[in-house]
């Protein structure tokens, strides 16, 4: 990469108060040396603008407080804006470094993100959306502009802003966009009448002998986790883990999981929804046929805990073909979906 001289004050007068969070320990690294930004630059084959360099400087990556952007141009994270959930160190230590394990480098030759630029920062969605820093107007060593790029979309581009600098002094906490009445009317919606996931769909006919209004019953299940929450998301809560027992159980009438990973993740490489998986019935439309019935993101530590709880509750059990509910438990399970049609 160049060795010319890196221009500086790029963010004179800036307010950094409240800017980062202070839980973005996977993000962050300490600042820089010049042998550092050097093998970094050399690795991603790009040169970094100067205002990126000059941020890590001042804070190596990390999570922001200021976590959104302003749109005019819907995306798939939202109509008027994209939410940021950290933006990477330079660096190769952090998880989600530029050359981490994570990385801008891992994004591109795991996840298919296209070679003409740099991603820098992540959305909540786990990896199917990334900002990037596109050079392919200014070459290489250029000034690159702002991109969203939607993994999901067939990595479809989007244009967010003109330079570095203007994307992070755009920064707006999440405040800025909440519409509490909105998002539970959207929410509702998505519950009430987003396409079932393929996997979903195919494991309601297979029970339907059992379950016969099972996609009502999946559905209002649903609406009760958006009218506790205000919107569609899971977490540790009792619902959300009446919701983790039910999507297993739709599950086990497909097939039996051999451990914890092969119950909640896809395979690698895997571009259908023939193989089921608890990350290709809830959280992400990241194969063919996209789904409605979605959260559009998840923090999978949360279903890992559930699977821990369920081991220790006995609920869970390993056989010799694999992991599965008791007989017990799987007939509760099935009786409380019953009874959501006939409350």
């Amino acid at each position: 990469m160049s060795s010319r001289v890196r221009t500086t004050g790029h963010f004179d007068g800036f307010d950094f108060e409240g800017f980062w969070t202070d839980w973005g320990d996977s993000y962050h690294e300490d600042p820089p040396t010049d042998d550092q930004l050097a093998a970094v630059e050399a690795k991603l084959g790009f040169r970094l603008p100067d205002a990126y360099v000059e941020l890590a400087r001042i804070y190596n990556g990390g999570t922001p407080h200021r976590s959104c952007f302003p749109m005019t141009e819907p995306t798939g994270w939202a109509e008027n804006h994209i939410m940021v959930d950290g933006i990477y160190a330079i660096g190769e230590k952090a998880t989600y470094s530029l050359v981490g394990e994570l990385g801008s480098l891992h994004m591109r030759d795991e996840w298919g993100y296209p070679s003409w630029g740099v991603g820098f920062a992540d959305t909540p969605t786990g990896g199917h959306e990334q900002l990037m820093l596109d050079y392919r107007d200014c070459g290489p060593e250029g000034e690159p502009t702002v991109v969203y790029v939607d993994q999901e979309d067939d990595y479809s581009v989007t244009f967010v802003a003109p330079d570095f600098v203007s994307f992070i002094k755009g920064l707006v906490e999440e405040d800025e966009f909440l519409d509490p009445q909105r998002d539970l009317e959207n929410a509702l919606l998505t519950v009430r009448h987003g396409s079932l996931s393929p996997i979903i769909a195919r494991a309601l006919q297979t029970c339907v002998d059992r379950l016969p209004q099972g996609e009502p019953a999946i559905r209002r299940l649903g609406e009760q986790v958006v009218e506790a929450k205000g919107f569609f998301a899971l977490h540790a809560d009792e619902l959300s883990y009446r919701l983790y027992d039910s999507m297993f159980w739709l599950y086990s009438c497909l097939a039996t999981a051999r451990s914890r990973e092969d119950y909640l993740y896809c395979a690698a490489g895997q571009d259908n929804y023939d193989r089921p998986c608890y990350e290709l019935m809830l959280p992400h439309r990241t194969v063919a046929d996209p789904y409605g019935f979605c959260t559009g993101g998840w923090a999978p530590a949360f279903l890992e805990d559930w699977w821990e709880n369920r081991l220790a509750d006995g609920s869970l059990i390993e056989t010799a073909n694999g992991f599965q509910f008791t007989s017990a438990k799987a007939a509760q399970v099935l009786m409380d979906l019953q009874q959501l049609t006939t409350d």
